[in-house]
């Protein structure tokens, strides 16, 4: 699954690494920092990792633990969704609002209730069309 590889620099762009524990760690301070900025709840985080609130808590408040195959694939869709969203709006603060706001692309429904369908095809959906709209991959 792409979505779990980085580019190894030393044997060429095409050989898949799987994301490192210490990658995995990164993004999800990264991403319990865009949850803030995104005014979501520990509910909604939890939901968006597939995790139990408790875990969330415990892994925010500093001790993620192991993170596995799903929600490293997670984690990169969220950072994904991210990356797009800064490129998109100039303005991060714009981006950071536009994950609640309805949307003709999502029926009406904002990125963030697509979201929060919990399946990772969901975070999936958002990733694509955002990366489609802002002319990358």
């Amino acid at each position: 699954m792409a979505v779990l590889t980085r580019i190894d620099t030393e044997t060429g762009p095409f050989v898949p690494n799987p994301i490192t524990d210490a990658e995995a760690g990164a993004m999800f301070r990264a991403a319990v920092r865009l949850f803030g900025h995104w005014g979501l709840t520990d509910e909604q985080a939890a939901t968006l990792l597939d995790i139990g609130v408790r875990s969330y808590r415990r892994w925010k408040a500093g001790d993620p633990g192991r993170i596995g195959r799903d929600g490293k694939a997670r984690l990169s869709n969220l950072m994904g969704i991210h990356k797009a969203l800064r490129i998109i709006f100039t303005d991060a603060a714009r981006g950071y609002r536009w994950i609640k706001e309805p949307s003709e692309a999502f029926g009406g429904r904002s990125a963030i209730d697509v979201m929060l369908g919990g399946e990772l095809t969901d975070l999936m959906r958002v990733r694509r069309y955002l990366d489609a709209e802002r002319g990358g991959w």
